[in-house]
């Protein structure tokens, strides 16, 4: 649902009663995974998608029957259903669905609680706050559908408990009911981790499976891609990351290169020593750091800082005689080989690429590679598999463990 804030915000302001239906859940191989959302509103207007084509007409008649009975429901689609071939996932794979209507009304009119959560958290999320959902996706009838919201300064909206209309406010988790309390801090942890996904507790709050399956939705800033160097390359770069919702950075040390009329599609242009940059910026688990400089006064500093970052990423573009001898120099300034094992160079996969376009398109799939396990590898005749997260989900199941997402 929150993939689709910016435009289900709109609808809310403009007081249109919608449903919207989100994977919640994914077995297998399937086109979407968990958070995919489709919505409609009340003039049959759909946006969104939870399958890639498979099962989306099955799913808009759910929302147009949930807009008009005002129910939640959650349906499955799998390809062993009699109907597969109609509604079902051809692929293999199979999904569960929760749809939700979302009585936006007027501004002026009162909506129901879920819907104020709801419309509260797809408001905070379109102007780039920080904040999770959390939805009942399985459970006692009464409770399906029921929702509460936690943002990054910890104050929390709505409940899970019938009893109670709202639970807003910060600090006060030990007056919370059982349920709401349990539900709040799971979310806030999947919130400080940058998750979507399902958790399993009971209906008296504990963290044991048998009860209640929320399903935490979150929205959190887009992960930063850093591109040192301002030439050609960059700005292919700089379109590529933008297209797989990086916010994308370009820094550079010379004046006359590093301008924002060279770089229109980058978020930022940044005029100072890339090293120098790289200590005093914000980076985290999830930033992608290329370097496209290929010049050592700029590269062994740079690199020096990068591969001791905890950052996801760290490529460096070059030959291999520059990698060889970007390689020595590194080692003379006293990294570890632990740390050089963090080092991607010459950045990019295999693809022969010779324009600027063709090798930023080889340092995105060796960067997508990189994030989703990936081997960079033909999939024709390869026979691994193609979404490598299912397989890890798969692995976790069988032996107990719980795999992050």
């Amino acid at each position: 649902m929150l993939d689709l804030a910016d435009e289900l915000n709109r609808w809310a302001e403009e007081g249109r009663d919608f449903a919207v239906a989100t994977v919640v859940s994914v077995g297998g191989s399937a086109p979407r995974g968990p958070g995919a959302a489709l919505a409609v509103d009340s003039g049959g207007t759909v946006i969104g998608s939870v399958s890639g084509g498979c099962v989306e007409g099955a799913v808009y008649d759910l929302c147009v029957q949930s807009l008009q009975d005002g129910d939640t429901v959650l349906e499955r689609f799998g390809y062993s259903d009699e109907d597969a071939f109609a509604v079902g996932l051809t692929c293999g794979g199979t999904i569960e669905v929760l749809v939700t209507p979302v009585r936006a009304g007027t501004p002026e009119a009162a909506g129901t609680p879920e819907a104020k959560v709801l419309t509260a958290a797809l408001s905070a999320a379109a102007r780039g706050e920080t904040v999770a959902v959390a939805r009942v996706a399985r459970g006692p009838a009464a409770l399906l559908g029921r929702a509460l919201s936690v943002h990054a300064d910890g104050t929390h909206d709505g409940s899970l408990d019938n009893s109670r209309q709202d639970v807003s406010g910060a600090g006060d988790g030990d007056r919370l009911p059982a349920l709401d309390r349990t539900a709040v801090a799971e979310a806030a942890g999947m919130l400080d981790a940058g998750r979507t996904g399902a958790v399993e507790i009971s209906e008296d709050g504990s963290r044991c499976p048998g009860g209640v399956t929320l399903f935490v939705e979150t929205r959190v800033p887009p992960p930063r891609m850093i591109v040192f160097g301002a030439v050609d390359f960059a700005a292919a770069l700089v379109r590529t990351g933008r297209f797989l919702g990086y916010h994308v950075t370009v820094c550079d040390a010379r004046p006359v290169f590093a301008t924002p009329s060279r770089f229109p599609e980058a978020d930022e242009v940044v005029v100072d020593w890339p090293h120098r940059y790289l200590r005093n910026t914000e980076t985290d688990g999830r930033t992608v750091l290329c370097v496209l400089t290929h010049d050592a006064k700029f590269d062994i500093p740079l690199l020096e800082t990068a591969l001791r970052l905890p950052v996801a990423f760290v490529g460096a573009m070059g030959s291999r005689r520059t990698h060889e001898d970007r390689d020595r120099r590194l080692r003379e300034v006293g990294l570890t080989d632990g740390e050089l094992a963090r080092l991607r160079s010459p950045i990019g996969l295999d693809l022969g690429a010779r324009t600027p376009e063709e090798t930023a398109l080889s340092i995105a799939a060796e960067i997508v590679a990189a994030r989703r396990g990936g081997t960079g590898v033909p999939l024709t005749g390869s026979g691994t598999p193609i979404h490598h997260d299912v397989d890890r989900r798969e692995t976790s199941a069988e032996t107990g463990t719980e795999e992050a997402a």
